[in-house]
């Protein structure tokens, strides 16, 4: 099927691999639970975003070129896990002030940022950019299912990779509905609110231990 090699096989995997949790779907859900459905959505749109740029840059070449110059894989595993320590940095503040306000009854409640001014698009197609061990995954993984000897290459490409969206699609679209009903439990306790966006900003913090770990 336009030079793609055991199609059923890629999609076992690729299900197994949308559903192994990140920082991806984590910002997705977080935004959704604290923002609603539309801007869970936009933070969403810069994942996919993010996954078009990565899987076209592994078609090109450049995962190998990542792999082989260790030096320019350390520069963006770095710059990637300070952002994303930067990102831990900012939920932690932020569920701190929740914390302070729960125990003080004058305390503002007030997040600290609005939407508009945490750009969750933004956001999210930067932890997707900056994500080598993801560039250096989807080459891995798509390179075992492209026919080295299609003539075409390119739109084998295309093909895994609108069905690594479409699931893509489907799962954040799973995070945000189950964000939302998040947000109705948040806003009745503050307690699970407070506690949520700290495990969550914990998470993000071990993400980013996890990427300056990584090796090409």
């Amino acid at each position: 099927m336009l030079g793609v090699i055991d199609l059923p096989t890629y999609l076992a995997g690729l299900v197994l691999i949308v559903l192994l949790p990140g920082p991806n779907s984590l910002y997705v859900l977080s935004v959704a639970a604290r923002r609603g459905v539309r801007t869970g959505y936009t933070a969403a749109a810069g994942v996919w975003c993010g996954d078009t740029v990565l899987m076209t840059l592994s078609a090109a070449g450049v995962a190998s070129l990542l792999q082989a110059n260790a030096v320019l894989f350390s520069i963006v595993k770095y710059a990637g896990a300070g952002y994303l320590t930067w990102l831990a940095v900012g939920m932690l503040r932020a569920a701190r002030a929740m914390w302070r306000a729960r125990r003080d009854p004058v305390a503002e409640s007030t997040e600290p940022e609005t939407a508009a001014e945490e750009r969750p698009f933004r956001r999210a197609l930067v932890i997707s950019l900056f994500n080598p061990k993801a560039i250096l995954f989807f080459v891995a993984f798509f390179v075992q299912f492209v026919d080295p000897g299609y003539a075409y290459p390119a739109l084998s490409f295309v093909v895994l990779g609108a069905f690594a969206q479409l699931a893509s699609v489907l799962y954040l679209t799973a995070l945000i509905f189950s964000g939302t009903r998040l947000a109705a439990a948040f806003r009745r306790r503050k307690r699970l609110s407070a506690g949520a966006t700290t495990a969550a900003g914990a998470l993000f913090l071990g993400f980013a231990v996890k990427l300056t770990l990584a090796s090409a």
